[in-house]
């Protein structure tokens, strides 16, 4: 079986190919990359050392798929990534469509003519922030947590945010051209006759993710701490109460193995996938946390809110424990030892991050 990865040099991306080349012994991987991230480039050859061939090149441009063979699948990683993506400062909005919708619109035209199935790594952020922001939440041990007293609206449980939680806008712009690619794929694969899967991804954490304060938290969070760089609780009152949940590529590529080896051609195809409450933790207990290894550090407290900041976010996995009998099996103190050890071997790593 051949598959492509866009954004291979990605974290994500990267992480994918390896785990996916240690889970199963009949992949052929290819990847493209426009390398433009910081750090891309560490990847590149370690992706090399693993025989995984990688083209350069940017799928915001038609033709550089011509440089591609013919693959089964395609895995859809190439991203902007940040939620703050399109403000003022940073890329601007239409840069932000391009990285993440005409680029997907490139890649559902490969599966078109290809007849290959397609994979959208989508995100957590497709859901609608004032639906999520009127949530019931009481504050316990440093961390905001869900009231289940009291009535829930749709797709919230304690097991978390699913697949039928609300979409209404706002949602971001990072969110909507996620969200816009979404339902492309399911339109063009019902147009054209190929299979789509769509995995909403909570946070993804690891060893090797590129940190910065508005992506890769956790990664960044641990690194910043180990150099005593000036860190900051951002609104909800600067106490660091928001809370997410946290998993690992190896379990997201467990579970894009078993979607890839699935028969059935109807029924659902977007799953929301994370950790779920027992990998979940707020900033204030990341600090603590890192305190315990580290000695201390302690950020400093900015209430002014930030657009499109949210308090409270668990990824709800059931559908994909139902149809796909997935589970989360790495848990958070795994992942957070993990990127520890990293960030001990790798003092330059923010750096290499591009901060």
């Amino acid at each position: 079986m051949n598959i492509l990865i866009t954004g291979i040099c990605g974290f994500v991306g990267s992480s994918m190919a390896q785990c996916l080349l240690e889970q199963r012994e009949d992949l052929s991987i290819y990847g493209i990359d426009n390398l433009m991230r910081p750090g891309s480039e560490i990847n590149r050859r370690g992706l090399k050392s693993l025989g995984v061939q990688v083209i350069h090149g940017d799928i915001r441009n038609a033709s550089d798929f011509e440089a591609i063979p013919r693959v089964d699948w395609v895995i859809d990683a190439a991203a902007n990534p940040s939620v703050l993506a399109g403000l003022k400062g940073r890329s601007t909005s239409r840069q932000l469509a391009e990285h993440n919708l005409t680029s997907t619109i490139n890649v559902l035209e490969y599966c078109k003519n290809n007849g290959a199935g397609f994979f959208l790594l989508s995100t957590s952020r497709v859901y609608s922030i004032a639906a999520l922001a009127s949530l019931p939440l009481k504050t316990r041990e440093k961390a905001f947590y869900l009231d289940c007293t009291v009535p829930l609206s749709r797709g919230v449980s304690a097991a978390g945010i699913n697949a039928d939680f609300s979409t209404e806008p706002p949602i971001s712009l990072y969110g909507c051209t996620k969200l816009c690619a979404e339902a492309l794929a399911l339109e063009y694969g019902s147009a054209f006759g190929f299979p789509v899967w769509i995995n909403r991804c909570g946070v993804l954490a690891g060893a090797g993710q590129f940190g910065t304060p508005d992506q890769g938290i956790f990664s960044y969070w641990i690194n910043a701490h180990i150099r005593r760089r000036p860190m900051q609780y951002i609104g909800f009152g600067g106490f660091g109460y928001q809370v997410r949940d946290a998993f690992h590529p190896r379990d997201l590529a467990a579970l894009v193995s078993a979607q890839l080896s699935a028969s059935r051609d109807d029924g659902r195809r977007v799953y929301v996938v994370g950790g779920g409450p027992s990998n979940a933790m707020s900033l204030a207990q990341l600090t603590e946390w890192c305190n315990s290894r580290f000695g201390p550090h302690q950020p400093q407290a900015d209430d002014l809110p930030r657009q499109y900041d949210i308090p409270w976010m668990i990824m709800d996995s059931s559908d994909a424990g139902t149809d796909f009998g997935w589970r989360c099996n790495q848990n958070l103190g795994e992942i957070l030892d993990e990127i520890s050890r990293h960030a001990e071997e790798h003092p330059e790593w923010l750096e290499v991050s591009g901060l």
